[in-house]
């Protein structure tokens, strides 16, 4: 026990700063990535062709790329344009594009359980299209899908653990990190898996407080 309490006492230098790192990664990416999803919903259901037509093909494109590369496209490809970004905000980006093709689809399939009757409604009283997608649709959207949001979150929070691989320093180094030192490797897959889990809990309770108070709402 106290070998297992050692590492990571005696390697919080390396511990604590790469799940920092992730932490940052994850909250500047779910920003992003929930801002970008609501722009590709809205250009989703718009009546505009064009932008439906967009909306569409970036979702299918990205739902269907991998993330690797996705990351290796921006960390690699983007620089031979003579456009240099630093490792970590290409991860940012890079979380942000993928994460934001399944926010768009979890919020268009809220939308489809809103009656249409309601934005007919909200259109005979001269509303336009983004006040009614604003004001009446996405509130109602947004409540009915908080399980599959936070599960869209969830694997967003361990996909930052790719990140590792295109030289950010976040919690998927931490393994490599102290190998080199010499720990255990088993006690540090421990303290990594306990790093996450104490990351998601506040996603879960957020989950479950949002359901119980929007489900009293309805």
């Amino acid at each position: 026990m106290n070998e297992f309490l050692h590492v990571l006492t005696d390697n919080w230098d390396v511990i604590g700063s790469h799940f920092w790192t992730t932490i940052q990664l994850f909250l500047i990416a779910a920003v992003g990535s929930l801002v970008f999803g609501i722009l590709l919903t809205a250009m989703r259901v718009s009546p505009v062709p064009a932008l439906r037509g967009f909306g569409t093909t970036y979702v299918l494109l990205l739902r269907n790329c991998p993330l690797t590369l996705v990351f290796a496209l921006l960390v690699f490809a983007v620089p031979k344009l003579d456009v240099n970004i630093d490792y970590f905000p290409s991860a940012c980006i890079a979380l942000t594009a993928y994460t934001s093709a399944f926010v768009c689809e979890a919020l268009r399939s809220g939308i489809n359980t809103v009656p249409v009757g309601q934005a007919e409604a909200a259109r005979a009283l001269g509303m336009t299209f983004g006040q009614v997608l604003g004001l009446v649709v996405l509130p109602q959207a947004f409540r009915t899908v908080v399980p599959p949001m936070v599960s869209v979150l969830n694997a967003m929070l361990k996909n930052t653990t790719i990140a590792a691989g295109f030289s950010v320093a976040e919690a998927g180094q931490i393994q490599a990190y102290l190998s080199e030192r010499g720990e255990n490797q088993i006690y540090t897959i421990l303290w990594i898996a306990i790093g996450f889990l104490i990351l998601v809990i506040p996603l879960v309770v957020l989950q479950r407080t949002l359901e119980r108070r929007w489900g009293v709402a309805r």
